[in-house]
């Protein structure tokens, strides 16, 4: 059975720009969320704080209205009902009927039970006389009567229930209050629908909700536009330093066309200058020599040994350009012998003394900082023999707990700005030699003066490899 599998999915990862978005706009978004969470909690409390003293006030007026109602009615049957004796029925009477005319507003009257619940006033619903309620309860289970009748007993009191309006027929809250006639054990009292105070703290709870809901747009909104600033700012930023790598990279590409234009024609001066008049004189000398073996010349071989030796000063030079262009010793035996040799050429091209000294490395260069050393030296080198005007040159080398050192000392007249700037030696001027330098995480530092040049350059231990005899023991 053969399994065919489709293409793969590649996950797509985030670019640089993106990250730097989610990292400057993540922590503003969390902070944000928490501010408004916490506006939007202490708002509340606070609002339904001011709500429950708005209510708490509302119905204490409310209260105090029922207290200045009863304290009315007592007035109207005080005179009556201080005088009259348990059983005066005549003087019940009368009181039944003052308080059935006491009306006031819309729904506004006043209510009379009996301690055994039958009630015997109720002018604006007029079926509840002369039935009994005991255990009347309003819709959600609240005892009304009882509860009355409870508070009368007691001397008075407040009482709420739900209880429905005369002048609509809906139900509403109301608060009553009652006290008792303790003579004619009656419970009289009168109540107050507060559906107006229930409707102003619901309008007031609106309120704050929407002020809450205000509170969130403009912090959603004032999120948005931070946001959108960052996502500019950003976006200006990444197109700037776009602009700037561009620009950097096209001077870079334009150096390395230079470079190589640059080594091309010093690789053509050589085979110009050096290879190809040895080998015209190798030639003349051959052809020479082949004039005199036909002729019988006894100097025929004179002119053949002079042609042989112009061959071998052509191999010679082929060699040293070869040498020049990528040493084998460098990959062969390291930086130490291809350091050596250079000087050592250079000693006998030149006849300026030079001296080398070294420190056996416990540690081994990695390929890239083998190069940029000897390049360095090789670039010194050359400045040394076409500006300095030195007669001793120190070259040393050697590895230390930092990494590696490579340091270049002449007793010549120093550096100029003008030679500083040049780009000799196959393109690989002091630029190149901070430029590689640079890509190492390295440093390089030039001191001049009139009484020499010190060049040093140093490679940091991340370019060392581990000792050969730890490598082949790990191994």
């Amino acid at each position: 059975m053969s399994v065919q599998t489709g293409p793969t999915r590649k996950r797509r990862r985030l670019s640089y720009a993106q990250k730097l978005f989610l990292l400057a706009t993540l922590p503003l978004v969390l902070a944000v969320a928490a501010i408004a969470g916490l506006v939007a909690h202490q708002s509340k409390q606070l609002a339904e704080r001011e709500i429950a003293a708005l209510e708490a006030q509302l119905i204490a007026a409310k209260r105090d209205e029922l207290k200045n109602y009863i304290s009315l009615a007592r007035t109207a049957y005080a005179s009556v009902y201080g005088s009259a004796l348990p059983d005066d029925d005549a003087a019940k009477e009368k009181v039944i009927q003052t308080l059935a005319a006491m009306l006031y507003g819309q729904d506004g009257y006043f209510f009379v039970y009996d301690y055994d619940g039958t009630n015997l006033v109720s002018p604006r619903q007029t079926a509840f006389i002369n039935r009994n309620w005991a255990g009347l309860e309003d819709p959600e289970g609240t005892p009304v009567v009882d509860r009355l009748i409870a508070l009368a007993r007691t001397g008075g009191g407040y009482h709420s229930y739900l209880w429905t309006k005369p002048s609509t027929g809906e139900t509403a809250q109301m608060v009553s209050y009652v006290i008792g006639l303790q003579d004619w054990r009656w419970a009289v009292g009168t109540g107050i629908f507060i559906d107006d105070v229930l409707n102003t703290v619901a309008a007031a709870r609106a309120e704050t909700k929407a002020r809450v809901q205000r509170t969130f747009l403009w912090i959603v909104v004032i999120t948005i536009a931070a946001l959108m600033l960052v996502f500019l700012s950003g976006l200006f930023i990444n197109i700037r330093e776009r602009r700037l790598a561009d620009a950097k990279l096209k001077q870079l590409t334009q150096r390395i066309f230079d470079t190589q234009e640059e080594e091309r024609g010093r690789v053509a001066r050589e085979l110009h200058d050096s290879i190809s008049q040895i080998l015209v004189g190798a030639r003349y000398a051959l052809e020479l020599a082949r004039r005199r073996l036909t002729t019988g010349d006894a100097r025929a071989g004179d002119s053949l040994d002079k042609g042989i030796a112009g061959l071998n000063g052509a191999i010679q030079e082929v060699r040293r350009i070869s040498r020049d262009l990528r040493p084998g010793v460098l990959d062969d035996l390291g930086v130490g012998p291809a350091l050596k040799a250079l000087c050592e050429e250079f000693q006998a091209r030149t006849g300026i003394e030079t001296q080398f000294e070294t420190v056996v490395f416990r540690n081994r260069l990695d390929q890239d900082a083998k190069i940029a050393l000897y390049r360095i030296a090789q670039e010194a080198l050359t400045n040394i023999e076409r500006h300095s005007g030195a007669t001793k040159v120190v070259l040393k080398v050697r590895g230390d707990t930092a990494g590696a050192m490579l340091r270049i000392e002449d007793n010549g007249r120093g550096l100029t700005a003008a030679q500083g700037a040049q780009t000799d030696s196959g393109g690989l001027g002091l630029r190149n030699m901070q430029e590689r330098m640079e890509q190492l995480d390295g440093t390089l530092r030039i001191l001049s003066s009139r009484n020499g040049t010190m060049i040093e350059a140093r490679v940091p231990l991340t370019h060392m490899l581990p000792p050969e005899n730890q490598t082949k023991a790990s191994a």
